[in-house]
């Protein structure tokens, strides 16, 4: 609605022509009367997941991306100058809210995905006798918490273990918008994880699986919900709970090896075409939760500033712990500087079928097993239960390590410090988990996650025509490692960051 916060909620999950996806209403609009029959729910509920995506603005903002150098030959997209911007840690300029991949791009979005879930709560607060949308209520309230919870983890302070987490969060919705030009507020990080937990605990034992009949892993199943649970655990520093979540998904390592992605086997013998349409798929067992985002992500490779030679040998080709190599598929099928990890198919929706106009989108794994695994180990490690970490450590490499063999890779405490030279084991235990998590999540946008988590200090390369290279950094407490909110945020009484 282009008014203060942009808070809209989309017409298209109830058959009602919106005028292009990044066409905004000039208004608030009242769909409550829309909505008169659990399906209508259903329906609106596919709307409640964000449109947009943070891969862009995370992964470029991290370590893992570097300065290729000047050439004539890349390529200029209408968010080139959006990446660059990611690259240098700089805001985006007024107005790029309706550009793919920005920061203000993903706010609005994601506030879109909240406003759906709180019209479809409304409807079913005002239905209490039908019992078939119990299964929807749970839906919307953990999809509520999601986008609320990525949000927090962007556009404010990292949440703090013990800690006062009195800094400014982001405004938590739980009502439709009946007004234009609504005021909000900024609520503290603590109060913003506070309502986002109770979103997460009152929806999960309302999910039912049952009532995904197409395309479940587009919804908060039961895995997915687990998979989020142990993920917003591990960030609020409840080692216990996190633990518990993600062992109602894992059991035994010999049930865990099949869903965790076959980068040894299957993937490593696939052409790129095959993999890079496998990676995506709802039908890999490692996908938990699936998103679709308006985004030209997947022509990543084609700019300046991402993922090159120098990043591709401090990660996927780099040495590692075990002592063997790693099976990723590193540069993709093309040549340097045009470094890929080849994990995104770009799709294209045509506004009218045959016109050739219309939007480019992605696909996009929000919630793995591989991640899940690599959580639990983090959740482990923190709590000094070295041997569980190690188990789940080992059981993940198992499926990354060409030729794997228990006898000649296994990790244990001892290899660790060797090889990162870290005498104390929980240290050495977490620095094993973010760097295996470096490698394997290249392009996807997580490690800028654990990079705030940890406090580390990023680093990025700047490549003159000489060849001269000099290099920039982002320190722990610099307050750019805070997104933007978008500018007319402001008229809605929202505080920007500090900068």
């Amino acid at each position: 609605m282009k008014n203060k916060i942009y808070i809209y909620i989309t017409l298209t999950a109830l058959g009602i022509s919106a005028s292009g996806c990044k066409k905004f209403l000039e208004h608030t609009p009242d769909l409550r009367t829309q909505l008169n029959s659990t399906e209508k729910v259903a329906q609106l509920l596919t709307s409640a997941y964000p449109k947009g995506t943070y891969l862009d603005f995370t992964e470029l903002s991290s370590d893992n991306v570097e300065d290729k150098g000047p050439r004539s030959d890349y390529r200029t997209l209408s968010s080139a100058i959006s990446w660059e911007r990611n690259y240098f840690w700089q805001d985006f300029i007024s107005g790029s809210e309706e550009i793919a991949g920005t920061t203000d791009f993903y706010w609005s979005s994601a506030y879109l995905a909240i406003a759906s879930a709180n019209t479809a709560l409304q409807y079913i607060e005002n239905n209490p006798i039908d019992a078939k949308l119990r299964a929807y209520k749970g839906e919307a309230l953990v999809a509520r918490a999601y986008a609320h919870f990525m949000l927090v983890n962007l556009y404010a302070k990292t949440y703090v273990p013990n800690g006062t987490n009195n800094s400014p969060g982001i405004p938590f919705l739980t009502a439709p918008e009946t007004v234009v030009s609504g005021k909000y507020s900024r609520e503290t990080v603590e109060e913003t994880y506070a309502k986002i937990e109770k979103d997460l605990t009152d929806g999960m034992p309302l999910i039912d699986n049952s009532v995904y009949k197409s395309a479940p892993k587009y919804h908060f199943t039961l895995n997915a919900v687990n998979a989020f649970a142990a993920r917003f655990y591990l960030f609020k520093g409840d080692f216990a709970k996190s633990i518990m979540y993600a062992g109602k998904v894992l059991t035994s390592p010999d049930q865990i090896k099949p869903m965790l992605r076959p980068w040894n086997t299957i993937y490593q013998n696939a052409a790129f075409d095959a993999f890079n349409i496998m990676f995506t798929q709802s039908s890999q067992n490692s996908n938990l939760l699936m998103g679709e985002a308006n985004s030209v992500w997947a022509r990543s490779h084609y700019i300046r500033y991402g993922f090159g030679r120098a990043t591709a040998a401090a990660t996927v080709s780099a040495a590692n712990v075990t002592g063997g190599e790693f099976a990723y598929r590193g540069t993709g099928p093309y040549i340097e500087p045009f470094f890929t990890a080849y994990k995104f198919k770009e799709l294209f929706f045509e506004s009218k079928i045959g016109s050739g106009f219309g939007d480019p989108y992605i696909m996009v794994p929000l919630l793995t097993v591989d991640e899940l695994l690599m959580n639990r180990a983090e959740a482990y490690a923190s709590s000094n239960q070295f041997d569980l970490a190690l188990q789940d450590i080992n059981t993940f490499l198992s499926t990354r390590i060409k030729n794997y063999n228990p006898a000649a890779h296994t990790v244990t405490l001892a290899r660790i410090a060797s090889f990162y030279n870290i005498a104390d084991p929980k240290e050495g235990l977490i620095k094993t988990i973010l760097e295996l998590k470096r490698a394997e999540f290249i392009s996807e946008g997580i490690r800028w996650f654990d990079l705030n988590r940890h406090g580390l200090t990023i680093r990025h390369s700047m490549l003159d025509a000489n060849g001269k290279t000099t290099f920039i950094e982002l320190g722990k407490d610099d307050p750019r490692r805070l997104f933007q909110l978008p500018e007319a945020a402001v008229k809605a009484g929202l505080t920007l960051n500090p900068r």
